[in-house]
């Protein structure tokens, strides 16, 4: 017999955490190798978590609405056999483990660097500290990085020996305001993490009348929250836009549609145009398709259109690899593909990573002109606007009823300059209005 481990698996390229939204088993359950134990939210997808082992749940170190770092034990499986195979601990390991890791983060509690999550808050820590009037800046974490955990707040409380904000050492307040300051640019992930502590008593100052509502926020929910303020936090955001007659290409599509729907069955929409005349324009002007890295900005090779599909309660952006190789058909069939796939909770985390440069068709709902957040780490975002009919004054001076779109991007000025935007939004401008019968195949 041997214990093993499950711990908290990487969903997606940037993803550090998840959110146990529903375990699937319970302690005694027996499990084959591939079942799924939990559902996790992350800010990219939910996915369930398949079990390494065949074998028998002794323990859920993690409950519902728990938010654990990549790499940290969720629950332990008894398994007949041996030694651990693929990464597995055994249990009495574990302790041994436990012990060394909360030696190493006590060692260094006034350094940030060595404790990088010590200030990332679960829910399930911050609303047992909130409960108990316990102060988590003198609490010792277990958790990768020095990161506190829900059994560390529930050791505290078993001791009996509550630390609260008014027993801290007149020290310590004096000692914490340069660790504060200097835990901004220590790491990326100490500074949102510092702000989690402040947001859990946001609600108390709103006051709830009769009739009002309150609505939890989910696991998804506060992921998409974070990870648009890390965008516009970091990312210094400029805006742009342009204005492009689609005359010609609506008279095209619409001549079209009906066959090519009956022929394919599926829709080809306006949206698949635009996704490949940015796919084009980015191909001759590849800065677009960068991103930032701190002391260098990587140029993409590969071009990947995410495009921004809308659920009821989120937002999910899954990619069109290799957008520029493929035809009109493709990209419309993989538009259709992976917006099923979005609605109908089938989305994989695969499919939402890798994207380099996002698409957003916000016309589908009406908007004419909006100002979009960047999809991090990219370095823009274009948001396809409207299509609506307009009297246009012509070359020839004539006034005419013409097809009119706004292109509306945003972009990180880290990376971009208006002078190659402008280019860049010029030549998409130049594609959709020479697009026609006669110079465009769907094929």
């Amino acid at each position: 017999m041997a214990i093993e481990k499950i711990t908290m698996p990487q969903l997606g390229e940037s993803v550090t955490e998840g959110t146990i939204s529903r375990w699937l088993v319970k302690v005694g359950d027996t499990v084959n190798k591939y079942d799924p134990l939990a559902e996790v939210m992350t800010d990219k997808v939910n996915a369930e978590i398949p079990s390494s082992f065949s074998g028998k749940i002794t323990e859920l170190v993690a409950e519902d609405g728990d938010t654990l770092a990549v790499g940290e034990i969720i629950c332990y499986i008894e398994t007949e056999g041996g030694a651990a195979g693929g990464g597995g601990t055994s249990k009495q390991e574990a302790p041994a483990n436990a012990a060394s890791t909360n030696e190493e983060a006590t060692a260094p509690t006034t350094n940030d660097e060595d404790q990088p999550n010590k200030r990332r808050y679960s829910p399930a820590v911050l609303r047992l500290a909130q409960e108990n009037n316990i102060d988590l800046e003198q609490v010792s974490g277990t958790g990768a990085g020095g990161r506190i955990t829900r059994k560390d707040i529930l050791k505290v409380i078993e001791s009996g020996n509550i630390p609260t904000a008014d027993s801290k050492p007149a020290t310590s307040v004096t000692e914490e305001k340069p660790a504060a300051v200097s835990s901004q640019p220590a790491a990326s992930v100490s500074a949102p993490a510092t702000a989690q502590a402040p947001k859990a008593a946001a609600p108390v100052n709103v006051p709830v009348e009769a009739g009002d509502i309150e609505i939890p926020v989910t696991g998804v929910r506060k992921a998409i929250a974070a990870n648009m303020l890390r965008s516009k936090h970091e990312a210094p955001h400029a805006w742009t836009m342009i204005e492009v007659d689609a005359t010609n290409l609506v008279d095209y599509r619409n001549s079209v549609k009906n066959e090519f729907k009956q022929k394919e069955g599926f829709n080809l929409t306006f949206f698949a145009f635009f996704v490949k005349a940015v796919a084009q324009a980015l191909k001759e002007y590849p800065q677009i398709n960068s991103m930032w890295a701190g002391d260098k900005i990587v140029q993409k090779k590969d071009i990947n259109i995410s495009i921004a599909v809308a659920t009821d309660d989120a937002l999910y952006v899954p990619v069109i690899r290799n957008a520029d190789e493929k035809t009109i058909k493709g990209i419309a069939r993989e538009i259709t593909e992976l917006a099923a796939k979005v609605r109908s909770g089938k989305l994989t985390s695969a499919e939402m990573q890798g994207g380099t440069f996002t698409v957003n068709n916000t016309g589908s709902f009406g908007s004419v002109q909006s100002m979009g957040i960047i999809n991090y780490p990219q370095a823009a975002i274009l948001q396809v606007e409207s299509i609506v009919k307009r009297p246009v004054v012509m070359d020839n001076g004539m006034i005419a009823v013409r097809d009119m779109v706004n292109l509306c991007m945003s972009l990180d000025h880290r990376v971009l300059d208006g002078l190659v935007c402008g280019r860049f939004l010029a030549r998409v401008k130049e594609i959709i209005e020479k697009m026609s019968r006669e110079n465009t195949s769907i094929y």
